[in-house]
């Protein structure tokens, strides 16, 4: 979806990586891969992003370094995360972790589903339609 997205508006998009992966041959589509290591390609992200850019990602604490440096974030489920909504999901993600550390197990994210798919793709329209 995100590179089709890119192909026809011909927005410029960039996936950053520490594992290799297949881009659509388009000019305006790049893949950029880091070396494996503990956020190694989250600092990459944050190196490079800039005011306005979008970045998609289910990472919370890139998400909020992202948000600080003036980008916008959605997730892959098409959640938007915001300066007014980041700071409660990392104190959530936190929690979340504390309880894992201590042995609770609260399952795992629901399964991708339609409704995530077609959330997502209004916010890239969202996004792409403000952008140009």
């Amino acid at each position: 979806m995100l590179f089709r997205a890119a192909v026809r508006t011909g927005v410029q998009v960039t996936l950053v990586a520490n594992h290799a992966m297949r881009i659509p041959p388009a000019s305006n589509v790049n893949f950029l891969q880091v070396s494996n290591g503990f956020d190694l390609a989250d600092n990459k992200i944050v190196e490079l992003v800039c005011a306005g850019d979008l970045v998609v990602t289910a990472d919370i604490p890139l998400a909020a370094e992202v948000i600080e440096k003036n980008g916008q974030v959605i997730t892959p489920r098409g959640e938007p995360f915001s300066v007014e909504n980041i700071k409660a999901r990392l104190t959530m993600r936190d929690f979340m972790d504390t309880l894992r550390a201590s042995g609770v197990h609260s399952g795992g994210p629901a399964v991708f589903s339609a409704k995530d798919r077609q959330r997502f793709a209004n916010q890239l329209d969202r996004y792409l339609a403000s952008s140009s």
